[in-house]
C-alpha cells in the first residue's frame, strides 16, 4: 500500500524483511538503536522466534530512503491475530528497552502507526496490538495514542544484570568464538524451556562471530562455577545471560520499559464493542 508522499511499503515473508532491516541500516545508527534492535539480531529472531508471519512496515523517505521502520509478527491463534514486535520472544540482556521503531521525526511517526493500524484492520479479523520493550517517549507509540487513545500503555522499571565476577574468584574472558561456544552448554543448563535456550545459543553464536559477544568464567578445576555473556557495543558492554554458585552476579534497578496493548477488528468478542461492554 502508498500513501504517495512519501510511500508505505509493507513486505512480508523472512526474506523481504531481512531485505529491509537491512536496508534500514543508516536509520537504526541514526536512533542508535541497541543490539537487539539491530538486523542480526532480529535475523535471528525470524529463524529461531517461533511460528508468525513477518512483517516490516517501511515508510519511505527522501530517495526512497528508509525513513521508519515497524518490524512486525503476526501470530494466528483461532480466528484472532495477535501482532508484536520482531525479536519480542528472543532473550534479550535487561536493564534498557530492547526494542526500537526507528523513525527520522515524528511525522514518519503519524505515517507508520497509521499504516500499522490500516494493515490489522485489512486482515479482517480480531486483532490484538502488543508492543513490548520500547523506551518511554517513543514517537510511534505516542501517534499510536492519539489515533486510538483506547489505547492501554504500561510501565515497568527494568532489572540490570552487574557484573561483578572478579568478586567470585579469577575471571578469564574471552571474545573467541571458539571460547563462547565452549562455555554454551553449562551456562544454558540453567535456561529451562528449551525454546529460550535455543534462541539464546542462535544469537549467542551469531553475535560472537561478529564480535559483539564476550564470554567470563570462574572454574574450580574443570566445575564451572560462574559464566556470563555480555554484549559488546564498541566501548558499551551489556551483561546478557548468567549464573553463578559462587557470588559476583547480582542485578540493580534499571531503566524504564514501555508496552501498549490494543484490540481491534470486526465486531467479536475481542471488538472495541465488547470491550465497552
Amino acid at each position: 500500500m502508498s500513501d504517495g508522499d512519501g510511500g508505505l511499503r509493507v513486505a512480508t515473508g523472512r526474506a523481504e524483511v531481512v531485505r529491509e532491516l537491512r536496508a534500514a541500516g543508516a536509520l537504526l545508527a541514526g536512533v542508535r538503536a541497541p543490539v537487539p534492535a539491530r538486523p542480526p539480531w532480529l535475523t535471528v529472531a525470524l529463524n529461531a522466534g517461533g511460528p508468525g508471519r513477518p512483517v516490516a512496515l517501511v515508510a519511505d523517505g527522501a530517495g526512497n530512503r528508509p525513513a521508519g521502520l515497524a518490524a512486525l509478527v503476526l501470530r494466528g491463534r483461532g480466528v484472532a491475530v495477535t501482532a508484536g514486535l520482531l525479536g519480542d520472544r528472543l532473550p534479550a540482556p535487561e536493564g534498557t528497552p530492547p526494542a526500537r521503531i526507528p523513525v527520522r521525526d515524528d511525522a514518519t511517526a503519524d505515517r507508520l502507526a497509521a499504516g500499522v493500524l490500516a494493515l490489522l484492520e485489512s486482515l479482517r479479523r480480531p486483532w490484538t496490538l502488543r508492543l513490548t520493550g520500547l523506551p518511554m517517549g517513543d514517537p510511534t507509540l505516542r501517534a499510536l495514542g492519539r489515533l486510538r487513545p483506547d489505547a492501554a500503555f504500561a510501565n515497568a522499571r527494568s532489572a540490570r544484570l552487574v557484573d561483578e565476577l572478579a568478586a567470585a574468584g579469577a575471571v578469564v574472558r574471552s571474545r573467541d568464538p571458539r571460547d563462547v561456544e565452549a562455555a554454551l552448554p553449562a551456562l544454558l543448563a540453567s535456561r529451562p524451556d528449551r525454546r529460550g535456550r535455543t534462541a539464546l545459543r542462535a544469537a549467542a553464536r551469531l553475535h560472537a562471530a561478529i564480535g559483539q559477544v564476550e564470554v567470563a568464567t570462574v572454574t574450580d578445576g574443570d566445575r564451572l562455577r560462574a559464566g556470563l555473556l555480555t554484549l559488546v557495543d564498541g566501548t558499551g558492554r551489556q551483561p546478557w545471560w548468567g549464573w553463578s554458585d559462587a557470588g559476583g552476579l547480582r542485578t540493580e534497578m534499571g531503566a524504564p520499559v514501555v508496552t501498549l496493548a490494543l484490540r481491534g477488528g470486526p465486531a467479536g468478542p475481542f471488538s472495541r464493542r465488547s470491550r465497552a461492554g
